[in-house]
């Protein structure tokens, strides 16, 4: 038993001991780039089963959004408080991740109109962060 305990955490240590890049964070972003194409293309076609997996792709990949460790452990106080946003990434993904719900469930009941007001809160909500952290 103690075994098995020592080697799930060894695991998770070399799991956790992944960085988050900047690399990474374009993966994630054009992610979430195709996955809100694949829920437009699914209100177009009228298609469940494309909105449920685009919004499982964007609910998955949004939690991942974060600081770099390069930005976590910058020393220069002015860029540590321009990069300091974590309040309101955590703010954003968890409205993605509400919207997103919302999304799905008015699609489900056959209330497109309202599925796509949902959608463009999303879309508010992407260009909110981007304008105010990436200075678009």
């Amino acid at each position: 038993m103690k075994f098995f305990l020592i080697i799930g955490i060894f695991f998770s240590q070399i799991l956790l001991a992944d960085e988050y890049t900047q690399a990474n964070r374009i993966l994630d972003m054009q992610k979430m780039a195709h996955a809100m194409q694949d829920i437009q293309s699914g209100f177009f076609y009228n298609n469940l089963d494309i909105v449920k997996a685009g919004v499982e792709d964007l609910k998955s990949t949004v939690v991942k959004i974060g600081p770099t460790k390069a930005e976590i452990n910058t020393k220069d106080v002015y860029e540590k408080w321009m990069n300091n946003a974590t309040t309101m990434t955590g703010r954003t993904q968890k409205r993605i991740e509400k919207y997103s719900e919302t999304m799905l469930e008015r699609f489900q009941d056959g209330d497109v109109k309202q599925a796509l007001n949902v959608y463009n809160r999303i879309t508010a909500e992407c260009l909110k962060c981007h304008t105010s952290l990436r200075k678009w």
